[in-house]
């Protein structure tokens, strides 16, 4: 009874993470349209979340990848997958706190390899295969997705040259609003295919399904549900960075770097790479400024390398803290699922002092978090603001004639 409260409860925050990673990676499918104005902000998440759905019951190698392939699972237990969950969950926030778009699955690989060295040994992860599956499409992926954006929006814009912009933004919109929904799709099937590995290989470590195979239907259709209702959510603050904070999008170049994303992913997809849609999304993006020959805020670039570099060992340094409290039995357990509890409260309620929606989002290109809020920075918020009534002024009486 007590292991299978534990087996419960890791899918449920398995699950979670999955929400996570909706709304973390939103912005990779809908960043740009939202920018553009190819796609209204509220109707880009609606067909986000339905694609994810859609792309989440597609494939299942990535699935397998992580369920049989990272770890040695005859030494992984349901408690190691919880703390290597709340790594990542942990990481996953504070990174859209920040507004930061880092991978989240990074994160959720980063958790659980720091879990599974503490609770199982060095020797239960299966090293090559991290680097090959993991570390090396991280490094390459990015690369020719940029390269290929790069290319792509030169194209664009040499064919579209002679051709009357009223006329060219009008299909690049239609065009770009396509790709969207194409990476919209490639994200659900390769991060979708992640909480499925991790549910299967929860059910494999708790002697409830057979080493070796891959996920159920019920696992498929949770995972999708999950991602997709997380996506709805919207995600806003890295919305914002992706949209406005890296390089400011035209049509043209908004399609040709979602063609460039999607081709990549679900090629990546196709051949079990555990890859990040993130990072392959903002090498898209880099690219088609870098095409465009327009202005790219390389600051912006390397704070987001530089979260990109910590995701690894940042959250798998989480990930192993939370093994130590997760394998004090059942006790460790609760205690480890009331911590992650008032850690989210705590980051969620930080995001409130510069609140980001669906409203707001394409007003600025910063994200704030604890700094004063200049007037430029929400220019819209002025507006809302009732007008102060101008202060009488006392004039003197005149003095009568004697």
């Amino acid at each position: 009874m007590t292991e299978l409260f534990v087996v419960i409860t890791v899918i449920v925050v398995a699950l979670i993470f999955d929400f996570t990673n909706g709304f973390h990676d939103s912005a990779n499918a809908m960043a740009g349209p939202i920018a553009t104005g190819a796609i209204r902000p509220r109707v880009a998440v609606i067909l986000a979340a339905l694609l994810n759905v859609v792309g989440a019951c597609l494939s299942t190698e990535v699935a397998k990848t992580i369920s049989g392939g990272l770890f040695d699972d005859s030494l992984i237990t349901v408690p190691i997958i919880l703390a290597g969950l709340v790594g990542a969950i942990l990481w996953n926030l504070m990174t859209w706190l920040f507004g930061l778009p880092s991978s989240s699955s990074h994160a959720l690989f980063g958790g659980l390899i720091g879990a599974v060295i503490v609770g199982a040994g060095l020797s239960s992860v299966h090293g090559w295969v991290i680097v090959s599956k993991v570390l090396l499409p991280a490094i390459v992926a990015p690369l020719v997705a940029g390269i290929a954006a790069v290319w792509a929006t030169r194209l664009a814009y040499r064919i579209t040259r002679t051709t009357p912009s009223v006329y060219s933004n009008t299909g690049f919109k239609h065009g770009q609003a396509f790709t969207a929904s194409m990476v919209a799709l490639a994200h659900g099937t390769s991060d979708g295919q992640k909480t499925m590995g991790v549910i299967t290989l929860v059910l494999i470590a708790a002697n409830l399904q057979a080493s070796g195979t891959g996920p159920q239907i019920w696992v498929i259709i949770a995972s999708g549900l999950a991602i997709g209702i997380g996506t709805y959510s919207g995600g806003w603050r890295i919305m914002r960075t992706m949209g406005k904070g890296i390089v400011e999008i035209e049509t043209p170049q908004g399609a040709a770097s979602g063609a460039a994303t999607s081709a990549t992913i679900l090629a990546s997809a196709h051949l079990g790479f555990g890859l990040s849609t993130t990072h392959v999304s903002t090498g898209s993006i880099l690219g088609s400024g870098v095409g465009r020959g327009a202005e790219v805020r390389w600051s912006v670039a390397r704070r987001m390398v530089f979260a990109w570099l910590l995701t690894l060992p940042g959250a798998g340094l989480v990930g192993g803290l939370a093994a130590m409290l997760s394998n004090q039995g059942v006790v460790g357990v609760v205690a480890l699922l009331v911590l992650l509890a008032g850690a989210c409260l705590v980051i969620y309620f930080v995001s409130r002092r510069h609140k980001i929606t669906y409203a707001n989002v394409t007003e600025s290109h910063e994200v704030l978090v604890l700094a004063a809020a200049t007037p430029p920075t929400y220019a819209g918020e002025a507006l809302l603001e009732a007008p102060s009534k101008p202060k009488k002024v006392k004039r003197p009486k005149a003095k009568s004639a004697a």
